[in-house]
């Protein structure tokens, strides 16, 4: 079995935003030699989330609607008293409305590929999702297989 791993950077503008990555997944699994395996796509950030749906605007439109809705960015989270925290140091943004939905949308995805190419359907992209942007944000995909 063979492993290839690439860390990639982005940068988002909004708050909350929808990144195309599929094509970039595609290209390391390409460069990785790997036919037959799985791809894993991982956010190593807590206000940032990853999902595999269909990249239609009004669709992506209405994924934000909703997660704006199940966690308003003007609702009180307890994350957001940081002077009641002594041992975190703030950067100033106050973003639980951020670590909750990056909790319901979680964190990874892995995606078996066949042929060289991942299993998506034509009408399925990955996304990475920012919840806390704009931000310079990195994530890694790990190309696993033979």
């Amino acid at each position: 079995m063979k492993i290839y791993k690439k860390e990639i950077v982005i940068e988002t503008k909004k708050d909350i935003e929808f990144v195309d990555i599929t094509d970039k997944v595609q290209e390391i699994i390409d460069n990785s030699g790997i036919r037959e395996g799985q791809v894993l796509i991982y956010m190593p950030h807590t206000t940032m989330g990853v999902a595999i749906n269909h990249n239609e605007p009004m669709l992506l439109q209405d994924f934000a609607r909703v997660l704006y809705r199940i966690a308003p960015i003007d609702d009180q989270y307890s994350h957001d008293l940081f002077e009641l925290k002594k041992a975190t140091k703030s950067d100033g943004r106050s973003n639980g409305h951020s670590h909750c939905k990056q909790i319901i949308v979680g964190g990874s995805e892995v995606v078996p590929i066949e042929k060289g190419k991942m299993f998506l359907t034509e009408r399925q992209s990955i996304f990475a999702v920012e919840f806390d942007g704009g931000r310079k944000r990195n994530f890694l995909v790990q190309v696993t297989g033979l």
